[in-house]
């Protein structure tokens, strides 16, 4: 499954001791994941016209080796409406620390999940799966099982979750397309098992799934 352009972003990233979001992203969708449709800008005018040819709002992320955590230090802007506030948002977030460039994406609406895995000394990879966003935080609502897991797992950590209800169509909204979310987090624990030797953590958070997609927002891959 690993090609070898997945390998170079791996090597490449080997230095800082984790994998940039836009190169985690490439990573992903090499793998076959949905991503948004993004760009990694490295001027005002990268920004201003991959915004343009995608339709506003977007949303905004800054790419620093320094900065893993982008939310605490205000690194993500949402509903970005047109090219002055693009431009002002650049602006603000290229004063931030080893600033690299800021990721322009496609604004992506759908329930927040977190998927993600840890490689244990004792048991090897395991999958996480629950509420994502910055409630994964604030609601605990997670589960977890021992890769590899086959789609039974997946339907069983659905089940187990306190706000699965979010995933089958809460208040009149659609439901989750479970056609596409179940392959999703199982060909996420095939990609950690290959991942194994290399990685110690990976958090795909959150991921955006509505009845249509389920779009892999945001990546960080921590290497050993």
């Amino acid at each position: 499954m690993l090609t070898d352009e997945m390998k170079r972003i791996i090597e490449d990233s080997k230095k800082t001791g984790w994998v940039l979001e836009p190169d985690a992203k490439k990573l992903f969708t090499l793998a076959g994941f949905d991503v948004p449709l993004f760009a990694w800008a490295k001027t005002p005018g990268e920004a201003t016209s991959f915004a343009a040819d995608t339709g506003y709002p977007v949303v905004a992320k800054v790419v620093s080796p320094k900065v893993l955590h982008k939310s605490d230090v205000g690194g993500v802007i949402l509903d970005i409406e047109n090219d002055e506030q693009m431009r002002g948002v650049f602006d603000r977030l290229s004063s931030m620390e080893a600033f690299d460039g800021i990721v322009v994406e496609e604004t992506v609406r759908g329930v927040e999940l977190i998927i993600g895995a840890k490689v244990d000394v004792q048991f090897g990879p395991v999958v996480l799966m629950g509420i994502g966003g910055v409630g994964v935080e604030l609601y605990s609502d997670t589960t977890i099982r021992m890769a590899p897991i086959e789609r039974k797992d997946v339907h069983s950590m659905i089940g187990c979750l306190k706000a699965r209800k979010l995933l089958e169509g809460f208040r009149g909204a659609e439901p989750v397309n479970m056609e596409i979310l179940v392959p999703l987090v199982v060909n996420f624990s095939k990609l950690v098992m290959e991942l194994e030797g290399v990685i110690e953590s990976i958090d795909l958070n959150p991921v955006l799934c509505s009845s249509t997609r389920c779009v892999v927002a945001d990546a960080r891959i921590i290497l050993t």
